[in-house]
């Protein structure tokens, strides 16, 4: 069957009125689809997703689920719809097929896709291959799981362009064709577990990135993490391995302190390591990975150098917002999982005081003693993990709690030090108080702006 074929006068039903599921459904219509967008959330939240339907002419309905979605020839997910919730199911006991919004707009995609996933550092990783590209002058969009829906800018790919994709877990759920002809498997550490269930679980949907690769595809996985070098992954795929260190089996390593790619055999400099922008042992592995795709698309080496000296990393990932009274301010609010905080805890030289705190994601907060010791100072908790973690970490460190954002930010603020970090790094889902993890960080940098500003006439700030 065409792509026309599959959607031109299909009933196609959307499920979540969030970015992805609008742009969804103005695709399926542009393309001669008939989409319905249902959601579950009462009327009055979806104010401006209603307008943009209205305005494309696409039937909607919201605060529930209808037997209407029933009538569709199948239905697409948005990522933050679970697939086990009652409609789905019943549709998928009448034999409708559900399909997660990047598989649909893979579907309609004419250039190459590049397909990120991990559970750290995907958002870098993608957003620096599409920086690696632009240096090299290949038409190239950054999509999916970052910034704009992979269905909003699909029709915008030529043929000879390239759609680089960060992809979660949640969209690899409900996929059954999304084939990228580059997948990249950053790292894995146990996250969504009140998803997923279990580490296995959420391993083996990571994993799905891979499952319709064939033998002209690549599968690039990174060659120092224990899982993705142990677990065996069911992929035709050639597969290339990356590492931020020396290595004579990686396509992409460190040797005597220069980032290197493997061609034809042959080892190429990069860039050295100490010009890459973005700080970090993770982020020098991401910049490996990112080396190594460009590598295979054949993207020159000098190029590569070239973005890697440029790039100077992602909003709301290790964000270094402004020094007050000698105090550094760091906008990490991206970091929604344990695994997240450590590599931020890494990153910092300083002394430094830690929010943490939000939705609750199923796995202990202990890795942080390891990597905190001796350089936390203390803990500000915040949100509805609040008690797990200062019962986890409360015997290591000095754990307080926090009503609000703004709170945490100005207890830290109290207890700081000049030379000393305040550092916004959750290891939760912002579900609780915030509409995401960037809404979560634009109030953790207005919190900030308001000390500088002296609202709230510290002596501190006027010192």
């Amino acid at each position: 069957m065409t792509t026309h074929q599959r959607i031109k006068d299909r009933k196609i039903g959307i499920i979540g009125m969030a970015r992805s599921g609008v742009a969804a459904a103005i695709l399926a219509k542009e393309l001669g689809g008939v989409p319905f967008v249902s959601d579950a959330a009462p009327i009055q939240k979806l104010e401006s997703q209603f307008a943009k339907l209205k305005a494309a002419s696409i039937d909607f309905e919201a605060g529930g689920h209808t037997a209407r979605l029933l009538e569709s020839d199948y239905i697409i997910l948005s990522p933050g719809v679970r697939p086990d919730i009652d409609i789905l199911q019943k549709a998928k006991s009448k034999g409708i097929p559900c399909f997660s919004e990047i598989e649909f707009a893979s579907w309609i995609c004419k250039g190459t896709i590049i397909a990120v996933t991990g559970s750290n550092g995907k958002t870098t990783t993608t957003t620096l291959i599409g920086e690696i590209f632009k240096a090299a002058g290949v038409e190239a969009v950054v999509c999916g799981n970052v910034g704009l829906p992979f269905s909003e800018i699909v029709t915008d790919i030529p043929q000879n362009g390239v759609a680089v994709v960060e992809v979660s877990t949640f969209q690899l759920e409900a996929v059954e064709e999304f084939h990228p002809h580059i997948a990249l498997i950053l790292n894995l550490s146990p996250d969504h577990l009140d998803r997923h269930g279990s580490f296995e679980n959420y391993k083996a949907l990571k994993y799905r990135v891979a499952e319709n690769l064939t033998e002209n595809d690549w599968l690039i996985l990174n060659e120092e993490d224990s899982a993705l070098t142990r677990d065996k992954i069911k992929t035709e795929a050639k597969t290339n391995w990356f590492a931020s260190i020396e290595s004579t089996t990686a396509s992409a390593f460190v040797s005597e302190g220069t980032l290197m790619t493997r061609v034809d055999g042959r080892d190429l400099a990069v860039i050295p390591v100490a010009d890459i922008r973005i700080p970090g042992p993770h982020n020098l592995q991401n910049s490996a990975a990112a080396v190594c795709a460009a590598t295979l698309m054949g993207v020159d080496p000098e190029a590569m150098g070239e973005a890697l000296r440029t790039f100077g990393g992602v909003e709301h990932r290790m964000e270094k917002i402004g020094k007050i009274a000698g105090i550094d301010f760091i906008n990490d609010s991206k970091a929604t999982n344990v695994d997240s905080v450590c590599y931020a805890l890494r990153s910092v030289d300083t002394n430094l005081y830690l929010i943490a705190g939000g939705r609750d994601k199923g796995a202990g907060y202990e890795p942080i003693i390891e990597h905190g010791r001796g350089k936390i100072k203390g803990i500000v908790a915040i949100g509805e993990a609040r008690e797990k973690i200062f019962t986890d970490l409360g015997k290591s460190f000095s754990v307080t709690t926090a009503d609000s954002l703004e709170e945490a930010v100005s207890l830290c603020f109290e207890m700081a030090r000049p030379g000393e970090t305040v550092l916004l790094s959750p290891a939760c889902a912002s579900f609780d108080m915030f509409t995401s993890f960037e809404h979560r960080g634009r109030v953790f940098k207005e919190a900030v702006a308001a000390l500088r500003s002296g609202k709230n006439n510290s002596e501190k700030v006027q010192s």
